[in-house]
């Protein structure tokens, strides 16, 4: 894609600029020559043919928009003159064929996990500490103290700040220059090395602000995610801190476990505050607790085991112009591969699929869950509209900045994540991936709570396109950064993993790009080498409130 102008698809009427094209630039597309009549930012699009107030616009061959104003041939597309818009769908399939990609490269592979007694693989192997309450928050953060350094597993960044270097700056009476000028980042030293449990890969802090308050719908779903990362397959083990009068209920809880495994073998261990003696005396059984769980998890090792258990997580965000055209169909491709060597690659954000709801239904394998996506997405877009939003004010202004002016602009492009394979599961927030193939999970396009819920559904490892830069992780789940353009990946290199704007340079087409994640997703899932997020440390999670708060 070395050219510096493109057409995605036959169908479109707007071109996307590869690079700035100056005003006066001849174009030739489809045969036909368009002047442009102004300059056009890198990743923004141009006008193919002019357009009358009302008249539809394409991108990736699918309705994204209409002019409100009219615009000639070689005139920027921008929120001035073009609004929101997107094709009408109904929950009636239509016929759909899939041609799986060539996956004789992959054929035998295997990656090195943690197998688990349910059947499951996991990429890591992980202790959680979880409040049922945000009244816990504390106790956990005293856990957290008591044992993480202690044991190896301080991984907040891989570098130090030394700011007693400016105090004794400051006591010594330097200058507001000297002060700032003076060197205090130095790096840490590698503390795995360490540590007294080499086979766990950490210990995971749930803290939230759930649990009470709000509806009891919150604290229902909120258990349900809660044991959704319990029986992770990256997860080993758990302790967990009630306070004892909160909504979200131990017994609430141990109901969400057992509707996800009537049999769970994990160990998870039980502390009510307001049964214990004291504070210190909760503290020390959680200490002693969380120690010995340690030991026993830390008997298990890494294992071959067949690349159709990895459940893989499909995320993007502070997408950019070329998003869609490099990061997000190379990670589709990727996710074809998987689904056709028996994986489960699963698609999330619902709010980014507008505009693309019939493709998607087409896909559906059963009429069931093409009805189940329709009525999930008609729900979510009256939800959005009764509290005065709606799908169209998705897009966020660094996405706007950077070319992505409609939602269904946006969307259509975020879509490619989920590659061209058959749907075979649709699941509502918390519901479990149980069936191999694409499954699509309905979260928010929060990036953060829809990584969190998709870890929440059973995602052993996660790949995240950003074309801005995003730095985003998940306490349990390895998230694998990836940009959409080489400048982002050289400027923003501490938090990204793999670099699709090869794709744009016209270095790598889509499917050697796709073949390249996975073979990355392979090594990190082994623990050959650490996510970009891991090593910084970055372990956001946030779940998703879909009621409203009393």
């Amino acid at each position: 894609m070395s050219k510096n102008y493109v057409q995605i698809d036959p169908k479109d009427n707007i071109i996307v600029a590869i690079t700035p094209l100056e005003k006066g630039t001849v174009t030739t597309i489809q045969g036909s020559q368009v002047t442009l009549k102004e300059d056009i930012k890198q990743k923004h699009k141009f006008a193919l043919n002019d357009f009358a107030i009302g008249d539809e616009i394409f991108m990736y061959g699918v309705l994204i928009g209409k002019a409100l104003k009219p615009i000639q041939a070689g005139c920027a597309i921008t929120i001035d003159n073009v609004k929101h818009a997107s094709a009408e769908y109904n929950d009636t399939k239509e016929k759909f064929t899939w041609n799986a990609p060539d996956i004789s490269k992959f054929e035998g592979r295997t990656f090195n996990g943690y197998h688990r007694k349910d059947g499951k693989v996991g990429t890591g192997n992980y202790w959680l500490v979880i409040p049922l309450t945000f009244c816990e928050n504390r106790n956990v953060d005293v856990l957290e103290g008591a044992l993480s350094e202690k044991l190896g597993y301080e991984t907040k960044k891989d570098f130090a700040v030394d700011t007693d270097a400016l105090i004794h700056q400051y006591k010594a009476g330097a200058s507001n220059d000297t002060i700032f000028n003076t060197p205090i980042i130095t790096t840490k030293e590698d503390m795995s090395k360490n540590r007294t449990f080499p086979n766990v890969d950490g210990i995971k802090f749930l803290k939230h602000d759930g649990g009470c308050g709000g509806i009891r719908q919150d604290s229902e779903v909120l258990c349900k995610l809660l044991a959704g990362y319990i029986t992770n397959p990256n997860v080993a083990g758990a302790t967990i801190f009630s306070l004892g009068c909160q909504n979200a209920q131990i017994e609430m809880l141990q109901s969400a476990l057992d509707a996800i495994d009537p049999n769970l073998d994990k160990p998870v261990h039980y502390l009510e505050q307001q049964k214990s003696e004291s504070e210190r005396k909760l503290i020390e059984e959680a200490v002693k607790h969380t120690f010995i769980g340690l030991v026993e998890a830390n008997k298990i090792t890494r294992q071959p085991a067949p690349l159709s258990k990895l459940v893989l997580g499909l995320e993007c965000g502070g997408s950019d112009g070329f998003s869609g055209i490099s990061a997000n169909p190379a990670l589709g491709y990727a996710s074809d591969l998987l689904v056709a060597l028996g994986g489960s690659p699963v698609l999330a954000e619902f709010p980014e699929l507008n505009g693309v709801e019939q493709d998607i239904i087409n896909r559906c394998e059963t009429e069931e869950d093409s009805k189940k996506f329709y009525d999930l997405m008609r729900a979510y877009s009256a939800a959005a509209v009764a509290v005065g939003s709606g799908f169209e004010n998705n897009p966020s202004p660094g996405n706007i900045k950077d070319g992505l002016i409609t939602d269904a602009m946006k969307s259509a492009g975020a879509a490619k994540k989920g590659g061209t394979s058959p749907v075979t599961k649709v699941l509502d927030y918390t519901e479990q991936v149980t069936k191999p193939g694409l499954n699509l999970l309905c979260t928010p396009g929060n990036d953060v709570e829809s990584t969190t819920g998709l870890v929440g559904s059973g995602c052993n490892i996660v790949v995240f396109t950003t074309g801005l830069g995003t730095p985003t992780g998940n306490p349990v789940a390895p998230v694998l950064k990836m940009s959409s353009n080489t400048h982002l990946y050289e400027k923003m290199n501490d938090i990204i993993d793999i670099n699709a704007g090869t794709v744009i340079s016209g270095e790598d087409t889509i499917s050697s790009m796709g073949e390249k994640i996975l073979d990355h997703i392979i090594k990190v899932a082994s623990g050959d080498i650490p996510s970009k997020a891991v090593l910084q440390g970055n372990n956001d999670f946030i779940p998703w409130k879909r009621g409203v708060s009393l």
